[in-house]
Protein backbone atom coordinates (compact mmCIF):
# COMPACT_ATOMS: atom_id res chain seq x y z
CA UNK A 1 0.00 0.00 0.00
CA UNK A 2 2.87 2.42 0.94
CA UNK A 3 4.07 1.95 -3.25
CA UNK A 4 0.27 2.95 -4.21
CA UNK A 5 0.19 5.70 -1.50
CA UNK A 6 3.56 6.88 -3.32
CA UNK A 7 2.42 6.50 -7.02
CA UNK A 8 -1.05 8.55 -6.25
CA UNK A 9 1.09 11.57 -4.86
CA UNK A 10 3.35 11.98 -7.62
CA UNK A 11 0.43 11.64 -9.46
CA UNK A 12 -1.84 14.10 -7.78
CA UNK A 13 1.64 16.68 -7.70
CA UNK A 14 1.71 16.15 -11.52
CA UNK A 15 -2.62 16.50 -12.02
CA UNK A 16 -2.01 20.03 -9.80
CA UNK A 17 1.30 21.46 -11.73
CA UNK A 18 -0.78 20.77 -15.20
CA UNK A 19 -3.56 21.74 -13.92
CA UNK A 20 -2.42 25.26 -12.43
CA UNK A 21 -1.19 25.80 -16.03
CA UNK A 22 -3.98 25.04 -18.45
CA UNK A 23 -7.12 23.67 -16.57
CA UNK A 24 -8.27 22.18 -19.79
CA UNK A 25 -5.80 19.42 -20.06
CA UNK A 26 -6.50 17.91 -17.23
CA UNK A 27 -10.15 18.36 -17.03
CA UNK A 28 -10.45 17.73 -20.55
CA UNK A 29 -13.77 16.42 -20.51
CA UNK A 30 -15.53 19.86 -18.41
CA UNK A 31 -16.92 23.01 -20.46
CA UNK A 32 -15.70 25.24 -17.84
CA UNK A 33 -13.18 23.87 -15.51
CA UNK A 34 -10.89 26.29 -13.33
CA UNK A 35 -8.15 26.49 -11.20
CA UNK A 36 -10.27 26.40 -8.41
CA UNK A 37 -11.65 22.72 -8.86
CA UNK A 38 -8.21 21.64 -9.79
CA UNK A 39 -7.01 22.77 -6.44
CA UNK A 40 -9.77 21.17 -4.80
CA UNK A 41 -9.52 17.73 -6.29
CA UNK A 42 -5.56 17.87 -5.54
CA UNK A 43 -5.89 18.57 -2.27
CA UNK A 44 -8.75 15.77 -1.94
CA UNK A 45 -6.43 13.53 -3.86
CA UNK A 46 -3.12 14.29 -1.47
CA UNK A 47 -5.22 14.11 1.91
CA UNK A 48 -6.24 10.21 0.57
CA UNK A 49 -2.83 9.44 -0.37
CA UNK A 50 -1.60 10.16 2.79
CA UNK A 51 -3.90 8.21 4.86
CA UNK A 52 -3.32 5.65 2.56
CA UNK A 53 0.61 5.98 3.64
CA UNK A 54 -0.19 5.95 6.93
CA UNK A 55 -2.16 2.76 6.94
CA UNK A 56 0.20 1.28 4.66
CA UNK A 57 3.03 1.95 6.81
CA UNK A 58 1.34 1.04 10.00
CA UNK A 59 0.21 -2.66 8.59
CA UNK A 60 4.18 -2.85 7.38
CA UNK A 61 5.43 -2.23 11.25
CA UNK A 62 2.62 -4.77 12.49
CA UNK A 63 3.94 -7.30 10.08
CA UNK A 64 7.67 -6.61 11.20
CA UNK A 65 6.57 -6.62 14.78
CA UNK A 66 4.44 -10.34 14.09
CA UNK A 67 7.71 -12.04 11.86
CA UNK A 68 9.92 -11.33 14.79
CA UNK A 69 7.89 -12.69 17.50
CA UNK A 70 7.36 -15.80 15.20
CA UNK A 71 11.11 -15.81 14.59
CA UNK A 72 11.63 -15.35 18.47
CA UNK A 73 9.42 -18.18 19.46
CA UNK A 74 10.55 -20.76 16.80
CA UNK A 75 14.38 -20.18 18.45
CA UNK A 76 13.30 -20.69 22.11
CA UNK A 77 12.17 -24.46 21.10
CA UNK A 78 14.86 -26.77 22.08
CA UNK A 79 16.40 -29.20 19.55
CA UNK A 80 15.30 -32.82 19.88
CA UNK A 81 18.59 -35.06 19.62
Amino acid sequence: MVLTSIHLLVYTALFFIVGMYKPHWPLFFMKQPTRFLVSSITLVAIMGGVTLYGEGHKEELLLAKKAAEKAALVSEIPEAK
